[in-house]
């Protein structure tokens, strides 16, 4: 639209311009040194230098454009491989704390003499009187019912539902799991039983029985579920006042509940476990 509306300027300016270059180019050759040439130079040499500035300064900003150009690939280029080498670090340092957790799980295997299998946490139910995990191991990897499953550092639950590839793992504070227990300390024997968000309740201590804040509570090995000896978690409350024969005594487990992503099932055969 533009150049339709300003074609005859456009040609005008077209028309001077290539006479005028014409004229300075004769000028260059001539040797006349007339008072017609003196007019023609002092009319030619401002547009002249116009004409010459209007070329140098495209010329400038094309060379500009042609750097920017180059300068945004390279940053873009450069931005690419950061972001390569960002991932690759987040790689790295996933492997290296997934190694770390592995190690700690196979020290577990190195001191206890039982048969051990390696799962994976690939699903988690957090229902409100439910606290199950899904693990990616089941009977095709030799695991039944009933087997006690572990994270480090100690006891986490044990399987009620195994079908060919997965099983469901019953935590300990699952409010529907119950696990004999001994206070290490002075070896009062009591009932783990799960609380949900709060734990769980070491039952049936007499208010006679010395048990404080910090005791450490391991498996007793009674039932023939669990191994002996095994640590289930840390008394963080003893409640001396609460109505009845036997104190409230809350244990906070050892294991992150919530943050478990590989765990070891005891898969020996129950009458191998001492």
């Amino acid at each position: 639209m533009f150049f339709r509306k300003y074609k005859i300027v456009i040609f005008i300016a077209v028309v001077f311009f290539a006479v005028l270059i014409a004229i300075i180019y004769n000028l260059k050759v001539s040797r006349d040194n007339s008072f017609i040439r003196k007019m023609v130079m002092e009319t030619a040499s401002p547009v002249y230098g116009v004409f010459s500035g209007s070329l140098q300064g495209i010329q400038d900003a094309w060379s500009r454009y042609v750097l920017l150009v180059g300068i945004q690939e390279e940053n873009k280029k450069l931005k690419n491989k950061v972001n390569e080498l960002k991932a690759n670090i987040v790689s790295y340092r996933e492997s290296y704390y997934e190694a770390q957790r592995l190690k700690k799980l196979l020290a577990i295997t190195d001191h206890y003499p039982y048969r051990f299998t390696g799962a994976r946490v690939i699903g988690r139910e957090q229902a409100a009187l439910s606290r199950t995990v899904l693990i990616n191991k089941g009977s095709s990897d030799g695991l039944r019912e009933g087997m006690p499953v572990i994270a480090y550092p100690g006891l986490i639950g044990r399987l009620i539902d195994v079908s060919w590839h997965a099983s469901r793992v019953l935590l300990l504070i699952d409010e529907n799991s119950n696990v004999d227990a001994i206070v290490q300390r002075n070896r009062t024997q009591g009932i783990i039983s799960g609380a949900g968000s709060q734990g769980m309740i070491l039952k049936y201590i007499s208010k006679t029985q010395d048990v404080q804040k910090g005791d450490v509570v391991i498996s007793s090995g009674m039932g023939g579920v669990f191994p002996k000896g095994w640590l289930i978690g840390q008394v963080i409350d003893v409640d001396r006042k609460a109505a009845g024969l036997f104190l409230k005594i809350t244990v906070a487990p050892f294991v992150d509940l919530s943050k478990l992503e590989d765990v070891l099932v005891l898969s020996s055969d129950e009458q191998t476990l001492k």
